[in-house]
């Protein structure tokens, strides 16, 4: 099972019709979850990151195999996050939590607790287009697996 644990809610119709796509496509070869958690905006930017880090938590369980997204991770092109995805859930764990943290990024709590921490680009995004630019990553991973015409 794939979950994409993430913070906020998506507001723009054209990012949750994209979703709901990608979602779609991926149910076809995978199960899979969006699970949303309340951010915060006090000006305490650390409290903010704890209080929804103490939600991320909740929603991780103790066999997932946890992806962070994160500015300093590690760049991937698609074929390696294929084969990422693969050999997860070949000798890991057939549970992938991906976590998308808030406009402040992720409290360091939850960092410590990643197996590995991607990252899309040098360039910031924002959390809601990400949501939609990772799963339409994880759909090009399952076609790249199961060899559909899809990746090129």
């Amino acid at each position: 099972m794939i979950k994409i644990i993430c913070v906020g809610k998506i507001k723009e119709k054209y990012l949750e019709e994209g979703i709901k796509e990608y979602f779609k496509r991926i149910e076809g070869y995978q199960k899979i979850q969006i699970l949303e958690v309340k951010e915060f905006n006090t000006p305490d930017i650390f409290k903010n990151m704890y209080n929804e880090g103490l939600q991320i938590k909740e929603k991780i369980n103790k066999d997932d195999y946890i992806i962070t997204l994160e500015i300093n991770g590690k760049k991937i092109d698609s074929v390696q996050l294929a084969k990422k995805i693969e050999e997860i859930q070949t000798y890991h764990s057939p549970n992938i939590s991906f976590i998308i943290g808030g406009s402040n990024g992720l409290a360091d709590d939850i960092k410590k607790l990643s197996n590995f921490a991607l990252s899309f680009s040098d360039m910031t995004f924002p959390h809601q287009l990400m949501r939609l630019i990772l799963i339409e990553q994880i759909y090009r991973a399952f076609t790249i697996i199961n060899n559909k015409e899809y990746h090129k």
